[in-house]
Parts: structure tokens; C-alpha cells; sequence
């Protein structure tokens, strides 16, 4: 009996990770209907296009061809492509992004809960790097030119988290000061500055 029970759990053991990921594709295609979001079919969350509408368009996507602008506070900026903009993505999951960096740029701290990462370096001084779904990760660009990175996820839609936003961001409910300032071992006025510089998100 007890190696029967062992069995069992050893077959549960197995069997969870199959089932907490995005489910597999069950047919060729089905592109993204965004105009019938009522539509009586759904896999993953959207309808299906009827076949006779589908075109070349809906798999198609040119913006990842042109620089990101990286004049911002963190000198980075993620292009993504995902199927909130790549109709064709759906069922299929797999979704890419192109990351743009300034000299010293930085993709801050994040995690992609529903996808795996891998990242691609196209030009610059990054690493290449796999992240496994759900772990908080961050890119950097270690050189004085600017860098430029693909990262692929097994995810028609791998959502990202961005942890500071996250924590200091938050408006409802928003995260206590006197818990924010004990967590990181800062005083309240420090945290106080840093949720102000996410006031306009």
C-alpha cells in the first residue's frame, strides 16, 4: 500500500506542471477576433476569426525593425509582440519582444508570470540568459553604447510584473510606508520620494 501511495504522488509530482501551463494549441490556427469579443468561440480568452477572414496580416507584425526611443528614466524601452497586437499568436504560444538600451540602460526588476524567457543579445555588452517563468529578473547595459536584445517566451501573452511599479506604485490599496520603509531598511521619507516617482503611472 505504501508503495502504491508512493507511486501516486511521484504521478501527481509529474503531472502539475503540465497542467499549470498555457494549454496546448487544438487546431491549426486561431487568430484573434478583436472586433467580436462576444464571439461564442474562445481559446485563450479571445474568439476565433472565421477562417474565410483571415489574412497575411494577421501574422504580421513590422515594429520590431525600428529602435526603441530609450530616453527615459531607466534608458530602456521593451517592444513587445505578443497577441494583444499579433492576432495570429493565439493558440500558438510562443511571443517576442525587442529590448532597446541606452549606454548603462536598464530593464528593471521583473518577473513574467506565465512564461519562460530566453534573451538574445543582437548588439551591446549583454549576456545571454534563460529565466524561468515566474522569477524576478532585470537586464543591464554594461557598455557606453547602446544595446539591443530579443527575448522569446513560451507565452502568447507572458504578462510582465514589474516589481518596483509593483510595490511602490500601487494606489488601491497601496502598499503602507511603514511597511515598505521595514522591508527595505529605509526611513519613511526615502520611501515617501521613491512612491512619488511613480505617482503618474
Amino acid at each position: 500500500m505504501a508503495k502504491l501511495l508512493a507511486a501516486f504522488v511521484v504521478l501527481l509530482a509529474l503531472a502539475a506542471p503540465s497542467i499549470a501551463g498555457d494549454p496546448d494549441m487544438l487546431q491549426d490556427i486561431c487568430v484573434a477576433d478583436y472586433k467580436s469579443l462576444k464571439g461564442p468561440l474562445r481559446l485563450n480568452g479571445f474568439p476565433c476569426k472565421r477562417p474565410e477572414n483571415v489574412t497575411a496580416n494577421d501574422f504580421f507584425f513590422p515594429g520590431l525593425i525600428n529602435p526603441g526611443n530609450t530616453g527615459n528614466a531607466v534608458g530602456s524601452l521593451v517592444t513587445a509582440v505578443n497577441v494583444n497586437n499579433l492576432p495570429g499568436l493565439n493558440t500558438l504560444g510562443v511571443s517576442i519582444s525587442r529590448i532597446d538600451y541606452a549606454p548603462w540602460g536598464l530593464n528593471p526588476p521583473h518577473t513574467h508570470p506565465r512564461a519562460t524567457e530566453i534573451i538574445f543579445v543582437l548588439e551591446g555588452s549583454l549576456d545571454v540568459f534563460v529565466f524561468p517563468r515566474g522569477l524576478v529578473h532585470f537586464q543591464k547595459n554594461n557598455g557606453n553604447s547602446p544595446a539591443v536584445a530579443i527575448a522569446a517566451f513560451n507565452s502568447q501573452l507572458p504578462g510582465t510584473q514589474s516589481i518596483a511599479e509593483t510595490l511602490f506604485g500601487a494606489a488601491s490599496p497601496a502598499v503602507p510606508s511603514d511597511t515598505l520603509a521595514r522591508a527595505f531598511q529605509i526611513d519613511g521619507g526615502m520611501v515617501e520620494f521613491i512612491k512619488s516617482k511613480f505617482q503618474h503611472k
